[in-house]
């Protein structure tokens, strides 16, 4: 590991200790050269499949624009933040469960629906108007006539 004080690449391990509850292991070390201590952490490094579009591209799945997505069907809801990363944690687990390499677009959308179903109706109903491209009220009005039977 390079110092951070002097760029030395000679360092030994002071103490190791789990950290972030078991998801990365906090490293104490001490430089070689200049006896600089630093703590560093390690995590281990998830892979995530390819997201396959409707058209066909395909790019890099990216979290983060999967949690915006969810944060904006939440917005102004009683939906807090750990509420939203958790449904992020549960659709990823669900993705890389079912599909290691490849994952449809399809796929993710009807499992954020899944989730927002369970945890705010109304977040539900605007993440749904947006993935399914409601063209105008009676679209909606369809929508929120199964949920109420439901």
């Amino acid at each position: 590991m390079k110092c951070p004080r002097c760029g030395s690449m000679d360092d030994r391990v002071i103490d190791s200790r789990t950290a972030k509850e078991g998801e990365a292991t906090r490293r104490r070390r001490e430089c070689a050269e200049c006896g600089n201590r630093f703590t560093t952490y390690e995590y281990v490094e998830r892979s995530f499949p390819v997201v396959v579009k409707n058209d066909g591209r395909r790019e890099p799945f990216d979290r983060n624009k999967l949690e915006r997505g969810i944060g904006r069907a939440c917005e102004k809801r009683p939906v807090s933040a750990q509420d939203i990363r958790d449904a992020v944690d549960r659709v990823i687990q669900r993705m890389t469960d079912e599909f290691p390499d490849e994952v449809t677009v399809t796929f993710i959308g009807e499992t954020v629906m899944q989730l927002l179903h369970e945890l705010d109706q109304v977040a539900y109903v605007r993440f749904a108007s947006v993935y399914r491209q409601f063209k105008d009220v009676s679209q909606f009005k369809e929508e929120l006539d199964r949920l109420l039977k439901n």
